[in-house]
């Protein structure tokens, strides 16, 4: 007669091999992605799709995008269950490796569920809930924190107006997201620092000397010149930019969402107000997720 617990080891390891085929016999069906306006996000950090079933985030898996925008992959097998009972796909950023099965804070795309097809975009409200269309900029060159009215167009700083103002007009970012402002000199993008609000001083002074400065956004380009600038400079001819920064951060330059920007004339006065461009049609990354 058959031992008593070697029968109930098959019995056991029966219902375990008929649990795991009733499992991989679940149907699959693939969700496509077809996003443009994607950027390499380095070693570091990975793109990763959601659906949303039942008001909880279900992953599509990780993907990478290369110098050339291509993505590392573009199908997604996912059970059908789950693909046809979604409302909504939501685009993020995330830290790689990670740890942590839960959507980051960093919502890049989102979009809902519309028969087959959920068009994907950062104005969506569970993305950045903004389409930033109706963002505007203004700036000044001067350098107040060296106190002498010397090398006043080695600063940059978002200003409407003397007395200082706000120069900027942009609207609250979700969790997850930063502004930044940006001068580029010689080719080169060098940070005035990351903000959340136009209405206070950014969180950035390296470079600026031992003056007081405004309390607003901006930074005067004095000392500490990182590798291949050289300070003090002359911002006219180059470029300044407000961008929009994952956070945590993934790289040290600019990110691929620039609201702002505006070619500085090559003859700019200091303390003159200039206007910036909104240019975030041109940036913003779109696309669909089709079940």
């Amino acid at each position: 007669m058959m031992n008593l617990k070697i029968l109930a080891s098959m019995v056991v390891l029966g219902l375990f091999a008929t649990s795991c085929n009733d499992h991989n016999n679940d149907p699959m069906s693939p969700l496509m992605l077809n996003i443009t306006g994607l950027e390499d996000l380095g070693a570091d950090f990975r793109y990763e799709g959601w659906l949303i079933v039942n008001g909880a985030p279900v992953s599509t898996g990780t993907f990478s995008v290369n110098s050339s925008g291509t993505p590392s992959s573009t199908s997604f097998s996912m059970l059908t269950a789950n693909l046809t009972g979604a409302t909504k796909f939501v685009l993020t950023i995330e830290p790689y490796p990670d740890s942590d099965p839960t959507p980051s804070a960093t919502h890049l795309l989102a979009g809902d569920f519309t028969g087959t097809t959920a068009p994907l975009s950062i104005g969506a409200p569970e993305a950045l809930n903004n389409d930033f269309t109706a963002a505007t900029g203004k700036y000044i060159l001067a350098t107040p924190s060296n106190g002498d009215n010397t090398d006043e167009n080695s600063g940059i700083w978002f200003l409407g107006s003397l007395p200082p103002t706000a120069g900027l007009v942009l609207p609250t970012l979700p969790a997850g997201w930063k502004y930044e402002g940006w001068a580029v000199i010689g080719g080169t993008p060098v940070t005035s620092g990351t903000f959340l609000t136009p209405m206070g001083a950014d969180e950035f002074n390296g470079f600026s000397g031992p003056s007081a400065t405004p309390p607003f956004p901006g930074e005067d380009f004095l000392v500490n010149a990182p590798t291949g600038v050289t300070f003090p400079t002359d911002l006219s001819g180059g470029k300044v930019v407000v961008s929009i920064e994952p956070f945590p951060d993934n790289s040290p330059a600019p990110f691929l969402l620039k609201p702002l920007l505006a070619d500085v004339p090559a003859g700019a006065m200091d303390h003159v107000v200039y206007n910036m461009n909104n240019i975030i049609a041109s940036n913003a990354p779109t696309g669909t997720a089709t079940r």
